[in-house]
């Protein structure tokens, strides 16, 4: 009877732990134990009573709801070390009962809001040496209430959820060490009673904030319990705003100050308190007037200087604080923008810089000149509405505004630099006042407008960009009604263009007249060097053949086979040999030689002052060769 009832009990423990694991059934909790065993997924026969569950150091890379499930009394996870890269949304939803996980050693980018969802009661979260950058708001909600022990340090986090974690009142400790964060929000710690240990070590924190936390570092008689602070490693700016935190006197640690440059490398606490300094604001630079059309975008700059930086802010006609709105926008780099401007915004604008060893001001005038109203040049001007031209321009550039058929705009005529706007008369129940052009390039987004009489209907766009795309748009402003209403903007068409591109003529001949002026000054410099060789052997050549003495024939007489001798003819004088004629290869003075590298040289004046003057001037107009020109391309 012995051996069936072994093979029976075999049996049962065959089912009950998976085959490479090894399983443990202590004091009535079963133990599963998978470490290193080259586990490619989570085992789908553990058991679901298992209360410890570890399977560090395998290769599962992906964890999902089936893994888990049922397994309510499970308290004990480790997943340590690793390759998880995901996990499922509720891949821990059934461990109501789980108390610590262990996730460190993995390769996790993110962890999104339902990746953790499920352990309710969880009390130890270890997620340290992943490869984190990104962390869900909502990730760590289910267990705020009971986790203790958080370690989310040698990851990549930039940002982490501080409201969750804010929000953890039992929290012992919280390791955020070997990150990459650079700001703690103000007040981040402050309900963290219970926090014992804090782990900020190797980040980027240039500063901290106060806040009531860290005075319990070295008060162990006055806190229930004394915080452990670790912030080394840090590039620490030592000015008068981490001057609170020198005053909490820990000498022990060796925290280092990286700049301002007098105190960079210096101990922290070993600094006096008086050469923890700030440097107050001084206004660098700002606009100082500024005159925009009625119904154009108005940018108003100011730069300041100080330390730490200053936080600016500006200051209205009204004297109020101009604050981001749907017109306005206040960025933190000191620059103001008003989108569409109108008659109640001009006045004095006041740029206001703060940091906490003071405050500087500068004021800027903006002037917003007013569009002529038809009939009542005395209306007072409210912020406009529907004369927004930006507005009207965008919208008829993605579709969503109606478009009438007639009349057409057109461009024609398109050169290099210019194009002929043309529409029709319109309908003449509709009153216009005056006609405005906007248009702007696919390299810049800033709308130009032109202003055109009602009486016209054509005008020749000038100063344009070679080869570039234009969007232009046509509106007529119609009068107002009465002294109170707003100028009305109609749409009456828009254009797509592009302008030729420039004349490659141009730069072949530049290029030409820069190589070739290069290659004749070489060329004739060698020209004239073998010419003055050549007139030198000439030269010579001619003084030697005059050293030499003719033969003289005399008495010379011809046979006669025993004749009379014939009377000799008189021969006439011998003249003396021609003068050789002077080399024209240089020229010594004489009106009638020319060398030859001052005829080079003169035809290449006259095509040079060819090219300049005719061809660079007809063929290279809108390239840069007049001012008038020139200003066209700056425009």
């Amino acid at each position: 009877m012995a051996p069936p009832l072994l093979l029976l009990l075999l049996a049962s423990g065959a089912a009950a732990c998976p085959l490479p694991c090894v399983c443990q059934n202590l004091s009535e909790s079963l133990s599963t134990l998978c470490a290193h065993r080259g586990l490619l997924f989570v085992p789908p026969n553990v058991d679901r009573r298992t209360v410890e569950l570890r399977l560090a150091d395998n290769f599962i890379q992906a964890l999902g709801p089936p893994d888990f499930r049922n397994m309510t009394g499970l308290v004990d996870l480790t997943l340590s070390r690793n390759a998880i890269t995901r996990i499922g949304a509720r891949a821990f939803g059934d461990l109501e009962s789980l108390r610590s996980l262990h996730l460190d050693g993995n390769r996790l980018v993110e962890l999104g809001t339902g990746s953790l969802r499920g352990p309710v009661n969880l009390q130890h979260l270890i997620l340290s040496g992943n490869q984190l950058g990104r962390i869900a708001p909502g990730a760590f909600d289910d267990f705020l209430e009971s986790l203790e022990d958080l370690d989310l340090s040698y990851n990549n986090l930039r940002q982490v959820p501080w409201a969750g974690i804010g929000a953890m009142p039992a929290l012992h400790t919280l390791n955020l060490d070997h990150n990459l964060i650079d700001a703690l929000p103000p007040g981040a710690f402050a309900q963290l009673g219970q926090l014992s240990r804090l782990d900020l070590t190797s980040n980027r924190l240039a500063t901290l904030a106060p806040d009531p936390l860290f005075s319990r570092g070295r008060d162990a008689e006055a806190s229930p319990a004394p915080l452990v602070l670790s912030f080394s490693g840090n590039p620490l700016h030592c000015n008068c705003e981490l001057l609170w935190l020198r005053r909490l006197a820990r000498p022990d640690d060796l925290e280092t100050c990286a700049s301002p440059p007098g105190l960079a490398g210096r101990y922290f606490w070993a600094v006096p308190e008086g050469e923890f300094s700030c440097e107050p604001p001084l206004i660098a630079r700002h606009t100082q007037r500024l005159w925009v059309l009625e119904g154009q975008r108005a940018t108003l700059r100011c730069r300041a200087l100080g330390d730490p930086a200053p936080t600016m802010h500006w200051v209205g006609p009204d004297d109020r604080l101009v604050g981001n709105s749907s017109r306005a926008r206040a960025f933190p780099n000191g620059t103001l923008e008003i989108g569409v401007t109108g008659a109640g915004d001009a006045g004095g604008y006041t740029c206001i810089a703060t940091n906490p060893a003071g405050e500087a001001t500068a004021r800027v005038e903006l002037r917003v000149l007013a569009l002529p109203h038809g009939g009542n040049t005395s209306a007072e001007g409210g912020r406009p509405g529907p004369s927004d031209i930006a507005a009207s321009a965008r919208t008829a550039a993605e579709g969503e505004g109606t478009l009438e058929s007639e009349p057409a705009v057109q461009v024609t005529e398109v050169t290099a630099t210019s194009g002929l706007v043309s529409w029709g008369p319109g309908r003449p129940a509709d009153p216009v006042w005056m006609f405005q052009i906007q248009y702007n390039s696919s390299e810049d987004e800033t709308l130009i407008y032109r202003i055109v009489p009602a009486s016209s209907h054509h005008f020749l766009l000038k100063h344009l960009v070679p080869g570039t795309d234009y969007d232009l748009c046509l509106l007529a402003l119609s009068p107002a009604a009465g002294p109170s209403d707003l100028t009305a903007t109609r749409l009456l068409g828009c254009a797509h263009f592009s302008t030729l591109p420039a004349s490659p003529l141009c730069h072949a001949l530049q290029a030409h007249v820069l190589g070739g002026t290069l290659t004749v000054a070489v060329g004739g410099v060698l020209v004239a060097a073998l010419l003055v060789f050549t007139v030198a052997l000439l030269v010579r050549g001619r003084g030697a053949g005059n050293g030499r003495l003719p033969l003289k024939l005399s008495h010379v007489q011809s046979q006669t086979n025993g004749g009379p001798s014939p009377t000799p003819k008189a021969h006439p004088p011998r003249s003396p040999p021609p003068r050789p004629q002077r080399s024209c290869s240089l020229d010594l003075g004489d009106a009638g030689c020319y060398g030859y590298a001052r005829r080079l040289g003169g035809a290449w004046a006259r095509r040079s002052h060819s090219v300049h003057g005719g061809l660079l001037g007809v063929g290279c107009r809108g390239v840069g060769g007049s001012t008038e020109r020139l200003e066209e391309s700056v425009v």
